[in-house]
């Protein structure tokens, strides 16, 4: 079994949150664009640290529990839990790089004991709130509050070795997401005694696709020209920042975990990439990708049933570069 190290939340009774601005192109406007790397390495500011707290290890995988808040079309929905999916499936050989790859990155995160980040993830549960029981427009705590109610009414069970994802449709408003963040991880008490990890990603489609959607959508400020999307841009920048908290909240679920800066704006195995998909990227330019001949939609990893997604690269602390395959 996965330790998580269950006296940790005895000594953090208060909801910890995370507030992650993971706007690929936000990061993008604070380089230089003379600089063209030849290949995925970072300055040297992007030096993940591990602050000796625990980490969601294997060998059992990363349980996954959705709220689907608001109204989400099937493709919506498919496309989502066919990522989550693609950890787990065998692929044919040909496919390369695929999703299961890219989280492969993840297995130099080690806890004090040696043991790694989880190498697999788990969808055990799905609920739907159509009717947006607390409104359309959310604070954060109200993403806490909806996590803690599904626990209570034993829609989810209270599980340690789990993320608590609610995901917000296109028309619903969360505090800060499409401000300073397009996502973010938290974790909060469930009990006198057990804390369990939560985290909130929207829709940018409609709200801020510039920012939270990138390179599928124009920022602001910036470049006009966009890339097509395999699946559609709001759907595609919700799976870069699925992506993204998945992989914060693996390695960093309680704030003591890997990351560099500010505890409570740190960056993060991914964050700290921001703005790299592929090799050579720089400033504006996400880096080489694959495109799909018949549509022309970029990508660089493949799924299940035939899938195409844009995953965000991975701080490697082995080879200390961005990486976006195995």
């Amino acid at each position: 079994m996965r330790i998580l190290n269950l006296l940790w939340p005895l000594l953090f009774p208060l909801t910890i949150t995370v507030v992650l601005a993971i706007s690929p192109w936000a990061y993008a406007l604070n380089q230089r664009p003379s600089i063209r790397p030849s290949s995925l390495v970072t300055s040297p500011f992007s030096q993940l640290t591990y602050h000796k707290g625990p980490i969601m290890t294997g060998p059992s995988p990363i349980n996954l529990y959705i709220i689907w808040y608001g109204v989400f079309s099937p493709m919506h929905k498919t496309t989502i839990t066919d990522f989550f999916a693609s950890f787990n499936q065998a692929l044919n050989p040909k496919l390369d790089p695929t999703v299961s790859t890219w989280w492969k990155t993840t297995q130099f995160y080690k806890d004090a004991k040696g043991k790694s980040v989880s190498g697999t993830v788990r969808l055990l549960g799905e609920v739907s709130d159509v009717k947006c029981s607390l409104g359309k427009n959310l604070k954060r705590a109200s993403i806490a509050f909806l996590v803690k109610k599904m626990i209570a009414n034993k829609t989810f069970l209270a599980d340690p070795t789990a993320i608590y994802f609610v995901l917000t449709a296109s028309d619903v408003h969360v505090e800060q997401f499409c401000m300073n963040s397009c996502g973010f991880h938290n974790s909060v008490m469930v009990s006198p005694s057990q804390r369990v990890v939560y985290a909130h990603v929207g829709d940018p489609g409609t709200q801020c696709p510039g920012l939270c959607a990138w390179p599928y959508a124009a920022p602001a400020y910036g470049p006009p020209q966009v890339l097509v999307a395999p699946n559609g841009v709001g759907i595609d920048g919700m799976v870069m920042n699925v992506a993204t908290i998945l992989a914060g909240a693996a390695t960093n679920p309680f704030q003591t975990g890997y990351f560099q800066g500010d505890a409570l704006a740190p960056l993060e195995a991914l964050t700290a990439c921001s703005g790299v998909f592929g090799e050579g990227a720089y400033s504006g330019y996400p880096g080489k990708l694959l495109m799909d001949s018949r549509n022309k939609a970029s990508y660089n990893a493949y799924g299940v049933k035939g899938r195409k997604f844009l995953l965000p690269a991975m701080w490697d602390l082995l080879t200390k570069t961005c990486k976006v395959g195995a």
